[in-house]
């Protein structure tokens, strides 16, 4: 018989409606459970496309003999980060400062009231790795708590203090001038890396918003400036290796290796967005066509796989087929010799394929399309496009990776931004009619009958409060799409979600904004999330959407909210520049002139401004 799961939206969530755990989902229900009975909550948080939330899924979840270890001592609570981000951040807070590291998935177990007081990530169903198994934990946990759980209630007490993320951040009176960006861009130059491009060792991560404040950088330089060569070496890079899926489009999470060559397999839509709007600045930079395609590619993928009929994008596609990582995308020699007969040759030399492989399982190929191009080996157009058609065709044939059909409100509005400056920048209608078509789906389809915005759309249903992050990149978004089309309703859209986010997400007395509303669900802390990774915070992208809002209205009261963001993050955000990219980018903006566009603002919106601005891109 299902569990409480089942009557959830959230595909991660459905997904674990048949674990015999007795699985709530995060709410007030669970809460007064666990006060009731006076057991801990055991809160599990992971998402949809997560191979290692799988695997502990399966080992551990579907066995009875764990599942009734879980019930029996704990109301075990499961939560989808990606429509609950406000309270993965407190815990996985928590959890990092508990044991030094922290990931997906994530358990913690807390009081009643949700004060954590243990964590980690994946535990084994019996001691490996170091690790001791999930079924010890369990066991260890019951026991304490029914040993010392009044001690356990007083030393958890402390560390509700301490999740607030930069909530006790005070602003600071140091001045942002250019000489603060360039000790951030020295910063980051310092752990470039030269040969395969992106910052520090492996795993990598694209880190595009700190790609992006290079790229501004370089916009009022140089392409060839220290900062322009750093984002365009990593955006090549990175469009060569195996991070890129070479036949259909779109980009992978992250790479495991220092080469960006075997990828974690999921697709996440917020990766692909913020990635094809960088590499549509960058060819505006440098006009090299290779920017070009990547960028076409990217959006295309997403609007043939991920775009629902009514025009919002999908949350993600899962890392795994039939269990296994990978094995929808990778190619032996074999395989490639059986379907490309002739091209065969030319593909494996384009690839770098080797009998050996380089995955574990193991038949990702080993090269990246940057090295082999650079050599010479790369199949002419037409030969390439012939290779790819025919790989996608049998690839087609293959079990599909999941795929997590939610609509989030602010991942959407980054898909928004990219279509919007590609349409403008490339000449593509049709990546502006997806852009507005998308927006006109969020602002009808994801409000309440009240008009606020909600986080999530699935089963045909809009729900959730939304956060800050849904308010600040929907804010660009609307921005993005008036720059691009002159049509006065984005901006009147605009300055609506501006107003709201600084009357319901503001702090008056310190600066900046929190991630939920004041009058969101309460929660043990009351955040404000700063740090740009993977996608922009909250607050920096408020910021940077109300520098240009200052701009295209006259109205210096936006100009002002965004300094009060800029001054909680002037000291911090120069010295951990790779935490901080969009900050940064907002910083940047704040110093650097914009240039006029012809679109004549009604006098409402305009508040004195002769006409509205773009930024020099």
């Amino acid at each position: 018989m299902p569990n409480a799961l089942a009557q959830e939206s959230s595909p991660y969530l459905r997904q674990h409606q048949h674990n015999p755990v007795d699985w709530l989902p995060w709410g007030q229900g669970a809460l007064a459970k666990a006060r009731e009975q006076d057991r801990p909550l055991l809160v599990s948080i992971g998402y949809s496309a997560c191979h290692w939330c799988h695997v502990m899924e399966h080992e551990s979840f579907e066995d009875p003999d764990i599942a009734a270890l879980m019930n029996e001592s704990f109301v075990c609570v499961k939560v989808d980060r990606e429509e609950r981000p406000d309270v993965d951040a407190i815990y996985m807070e928590a959890v990092q400062a508990m044991t030094g590291h922290g990931g997906w998935p994530l358990h913690v177990f807390a009081t009643p009231d949700g004060t954590p007081f243990y964590g980690g990530t994946y535990f084994p169903p019996e001691p490996r790795y170091g690790s001791p198994s999930w079924p010890q934990v369990l066991n260890a946990i019951a026991e304490a708590w029914d040993e010392r759980a009044d001690e356990i209630r007083g030393s958890s007490a402390a560390i509700a203090e301490q999740l607030g993320g930069g909530a006790r951040l005070a602003p600071s009176q140091q001045p942002i001038t250019v000489d603060t960006l360039d000790a951030a861009a020295s910063a980051l130059e310092s752990y470039f890396d030269p040969e395969h491009g992106g910052f520090g060792a492996a795993p990598k991560f694209p880190q595009t918003p700190v790609l992006e404040f290079l790229l501004a950088r370089a916009h009022t330089h140089t392409a060839d400036s220290p900062e322009g060569a750093m984002a365009l070496d990593t955006l090549h890079a990175i469009a060569g290796g195996g991070i890129h899926d070479q036949l259909a489009g779109g980009f992978h999470r992250y790479s495991v290796d220092a080469t960006w060559t075997v990828p974690h397999f999921e697709k996440m839509l917020y990766d692909n967005a913020l990635l094809a709007r960088a590499y549509v600045h960058a060819f505006e930079l440098s006009r090299e066509p290779t920017l070009e395609q990547t960028c076409r590619h990217t959006l295309d993928w997403a609007l043939r796989e991920m775009r629902g009929d009514e025009g919002g994008f999908y949350s993600a596609t899962d890392a795994d087929s039939d269990g296994v990582e990978g094995a929808y995308y990778v190619w032996t020699i074999a395989e490639l010799r059986t379907a490309l007969g002739d091209d065969a040759d030319a593909a494996i030399a384009w690839f770098g394929a080797t009998e050996e492989g380089n995955f574990s399982d193991p038949h990702h190929p080993r090269a990246g399309q940057n090295v082999l191009t650079a050599a010479g080996l790369a199949p002419p157009d037409k030969q390439r496009e012939r290779i790819r058609t025919r790989l996608l065709e049998v690839r087609a044939a293959r079990s599909r990776p999941a795929l997590d059909d939610k609509r989030l409100a602010s991942w959407n509005a980054l898909m928004i931004s990219a279509l919007a400056d590609a349409g403008t920048v490339l000449g593509e209608s049709r990546y502006l009619a997806a852009a507005q078509a998308c927006a006109d789906f969020i602002l009808t389809e994801m409000r309440d009958s009240d008009g606020r915005l909600k986080r999530s759309f699935a089963a045909g249903q809009a729900r959730l409060d939304a956060y800050l992050e849904d308010h600040a990149f929907l804010l660009e978004a609307l921005i993005a799409l008036f720059e691009a089309t002159c049509e006065q309703r984005w901006l009147a859209e605009a300055v609506t979600f501006a107003d709201t986010l600084i009357a319901r997400f503001g702090d008056p007395e310190h600066g900046g904004f929190y991630a939920t509303a004041a009058d969101s669900e309460i929660l043990i802390a009351r955040r404000k999330d700063l740090e740009d990774s993977p996608i922009p915070a909250g607050p920096s992208s408020a910021a940077l959407g109300l520098l240009r809002l200052a701009e295209l209205t006259g109205n210096d009261a936006y100009r002002s909210q965004a300094q009060g963001v800029l001054a909680l993050l002037a000291e911090i955000a120069p010295r951990h520049p790779a935490a901080f990219g969009h900050a940064l980018q907002a910083m940047h903006w704040s110093l650097a002139p914009m240039r006029p566009i012809a679109c004549p603002l009604p006098a409402p919106l305009a508040a004195g401004a002769g006409s509205a601005y773009s930024t020099d891109r």
